[in-house]
C-alpha cells in the first residue's frame, strides 16, 4: 500500500494493513459523504461559515440523541469546516477541576473541544465550564477558607462541541450557554441507511445487491454505526465461506447474532418474553422487568425499551409497561421459525 495515499480517498478500499482503522475510515470525512440529518447541516453550515468568514470562534454547539446517529462524526466535521484541530474528551474523564482546566488551558486559538457524555460532568465542573464558555476566563480557587483566593486565567477562544444521549440531564444553566444551537439528531430512513451501507462496502471491497441492502437496513435499527457493524459481520463470514456477500450469508450472520426481521436481538426479546409470558402482558413494572431478565434498569430503559415503543411493541402506562398484541404476533412468529 502507497503510504502517501490519503485515508479518505475516493474509491480507496481498507486493506489488511490499516485494518485497525476501520471504524475511523467507515466514518464520513465531508458534509457530502454524511448522508441525513439535512437539517441540521444546513445550520451548522450557516453558523460555520458565518463565523470563518468573520475570523471568529464558532459559538458553542450542542448535539443530543441516541447513540450511534453520528454526533462525534459531525464534530469532527465541525473542526474540519472551521480548519482548526479537535481536542476531545469526555464527561466521565473530567473528574476534578483541574482535569478541565488541564483541557481548556492547552486549546489553541480556535480549536473545537468536543466533550462527549457531556451529561455526567458533576455540578461542580459545570460551574468552572460556565464562565469558560460565556467569557473565555477561568476561574481557579487556591487554597481553603479564610486564606482562600480566586485566580482568574484568560483562555484562547474556542468552540464547544458537546454531545449528549440524555439531555434531560442537562442542567438549564448549562443549556442555555449553547448560543450556537442545540439540535436533535433523528433516526435514519432505509433509504439514507441504504446510502450509508452503499458507501461503507465500496469502502470495504465489497459489491453488494438492492437485496442485501434492504435485508440489513431494515434490521439495523435506523442507526448508521449499527448497520456498518451488521455490515461488517456479514462481511465476515463472507470471507470465511471464500464466497460473495450474498442474501444466504446475510440471513446465515442475522441467525447467528440472534438479529429478527425488525432488528431485535436476544435482550429486546427477552423482555418481551418477560412480559408476555411470566406476567400476562402486563403491566409490571421496570424493576421486575430487570429481575426476571438480568438485564440492568437502565440498559432496559434507555437501550431496549425506546426501540421496543418505537416499533410499537410496548406500552407505558401509569401502572407499568404492557405489551401490544404485535408484540404476542412477532414473538409468536419469531418462535415458530425457530423450532
Amino acid at each position: 500500500m502507497d503510504s502517501h495515499t490519503s485515508p479518505h480517498s475516493p474509491g480507496r478500499t481498507i486493506t489488511k494493513d490499516d485494518s485497525g482503522a476501520l471504524d475511523r475510515t467507515l466514518r464520513p470525512d465531508s458534509w457530502e459523504a454524511y448522508v441525513g440529518q439535512s437539517k441540521i447541516k444546513e445550520n451548522l453550515r450557516i453558523l460555520l461559515t458565518a463565523a470563518r468568514e468573520r475570523g471568529h470562534a464558532a459559538e458553542h454547539v450542542l448535539l443530543y440523541g441516541p447513540p450511534g446517529l453520528g454526533k462525534t462524526t459531525l464534530a469532527h466535521l465541525i473542526a474540519k469546516t472551521l480548519g482548526t484541530n479537535m481536542r476531545t474528551t469526555s464527561g466521565p474523564a473530567i473528574e476534578r477541576v483541574g482535569d478541565l482546566a488541564a483541557v481548556l488551558t492547552n486549546l489553541s486559538p480556535g480549536d473545537v473541544l468536543f466533550i462527549d457524555e457531556i451529561h455526567r460532568l458533576s455540578k461542580t465542573i459545570e460551574e468552572v465550564l460556565y464562565p469558560a464558555m460565556e467569557s473565555g476566563v477561568l476561574d481557579i480557587i487556591i487554597g481553603k477558607g479564610p486564606s482562600a483566593r480566586t485566580v482568574q486565567l484568560d483562555l484562547p477562544p474556542f468552540t464547544l462541541v458537546a454531545a449528549t444521549t440524555r439531555i434531560s440531564l442537562l442542567s438549564a444553566p448549562l443549556r442555555s450557554r449553547f448560543s450556537g444551537g442545540t439540535f436533535r439528531l433523528e433516526f435514519y430512513t432505509d433509504d439514507e441507511i441504504g446510502k450509508i451501507l452503499t458507501r461503507s462496502s465500496g469502502l470495504l471491497g465489497m459489491a453488494v445487491s438492492d437485496e442485501v441492502v434492504r435485508n440489513i437496513a431494515r434490521r439495523c435499527r435506523a442507526t448508521p454505526r449499527t448497520a456498518n457493524y451488521l455490515l461488517k459481520r456479514c462481511r465476515d463470514l463472507a470471507q470465511l465461506e471464500g464466497g460473495a456477500l450474498s442474501p444466504d450469508i446475510v440471513d446465515r450472520t442475522f441467525t447467528l447474532l440472534e438479529v429478527d426481521l425488525l432488528g431485535l436481538g436476544a435482550p429486546d426479546r427477552a423482555v418481551l418474553d418477560a412480559i408476555i409470558n411470566k406476567f400476562g402482558g402486563g403491566p409490571v413494572g421496570l424493576n421486575t422487568i430487570a429481575a426476571a431478565t438480568g438485564e440492568e434498569q437502565s440498559t432496559i430503559e434507555d437501550v431496549i425499551e425506546p426501540y421496543l415503543i418505537r416499533q410499537g411493541l410496548i406500552e407505558r402506562t401509569p401502572r407499568g409497561r404492557v405489551t401490544t398484541a404485535a408484540a404476542n404476533d412477532h414473538l409468536a412468529r419469531f418462535e415458530h421459525s425457530n423450532t
